[in-house]
């Protein structure tokens, strides 16, 4: 088997790399950046510029899946301009990836998507299935609906379309984590607003895991990327210092001063998404790190 892979060098895509290359599927990738291309036999690289719609369709020889990840960071100000690009970097790549499906023969049969637990709207109450039709009208939410529509087109093209909305994803090597924890290290760490907000939170392990698990099992459809286990904001700061040994001794931080100083992001760290996993669980499969404790003690 042979996969491509768009947004291979990130914290997501590199993970999934490995365990492709632990089972011996042969990776091809796509990378803006020519310095980054390997011609190695199980992992070559190859060109593409989605603004100016360049794409090597080279990419698609012997491919069987798609794994598409690629997408500029959330985690920067935004900015009107940066808020364009998210959302561009989303939908532009994916309809560079239809059109060259469309018009270039191919075997591809599947593609397997990341997306967002942010398409859900901010509640304290609701558990969130992929059943929930809500959409948020937060920007994030935005973001991930035409995302996700985006990626819908490929079922047009006769391709199974599975999409995995990620939470906040717990990886020693970068994502949110380690900017949790830099503060908490220096005796300055403290919960958001009330700190009651949910945060749905999983492995990297496990997350790459469920992706190859939707590709060996050529599920289709939406799949929540969460652990069994949501945690409130507070218990998740507490749960960070106690793995590093410090306290939190700080009082929470209002939302005012987080919004003077992030701007519109700040409502990342607001937005409360308590988010079911039990639809991949019921259809087999099983989480390495299901407790909050586990997953700190391995990355921290």
């Amino acid at each position: 088997m042979r996969v491509l892979i768009t947004g291979a060098t990130g914290l997501i895509g590199s993970e999934i790399a490995k365990q492709c290359q632990s089972k011996n599927i042969a990776i091809n990738y796509l990378t803006t950046n020519k310095s980054k291309l390997s011609t190695a036999e199980g992992f070559k690289g190859f060109y593409w510029n989605p603004s100016e719609s360049i794409i090597d369709i080279e990419c698609l020889k012997d491919v069987d899946v798609i794994i598409h990840l690629v997408g500029a960071s959330i985690s920067k100000r935004w900015t009107d301009n940066y808020k364009k690009q998210i959302i561009s970097s989303r939908t532009q790549t994916t309809q560079l990836l239809f059109n060259t499906l469309k018009n270039n023969p191919n075997q591809v049969t599947q593609i397997i998507s990341a997306s967002a637990i942010g398409i859900y709207p901010s509640s304290m109450t609701k558990y969130y299935t992929e059943e929930n039709t809500e959409v948020s009208t937060s920007f994030l939410g935005q973001v991930v609906q035409q995302w996700e529509q985006a990626v819908d087109l490929f079922s047009t093209l006769n391709i199974n379309v599975a999409k995995i909305r990620i939470g906040l994803v717990l990886s020693a090597k970068g994502g949110a984590l380690p900017e949790m924890a830099k503060p908490i290290k220096f005796g300055a760490g403290a919960a958001f607003g009330s700190g009651k907000q949910w945060q749905s939170w999983i492995h990297i392990t496990d997350l790459a895991n469920l992706f190859l698990y939707v590709l060996d099992n050529k599920l289709k459809g939406v799949y929540n990327g969460v652990a069994p286990n949501p945690e409130t904001n507070q218990h998740l700061t507490k749960a960070i210092a106690k793995q590093l040994k410090r306290p939190v001794i700080l009082p929470n931080i209002p939302k005012f001063m987080m919004n003077f100083i992030l701007g519109e992001m700040h409502n990342l760290l607001f937005e409360s998404q308590r988010v079911s996993s039990k639809k991949v669980e019921t259809s087999g499969f099983n989480f390495e790190y299901y407790n909050l404790q586990m997953a700190l003690e391995e990355e921290l």
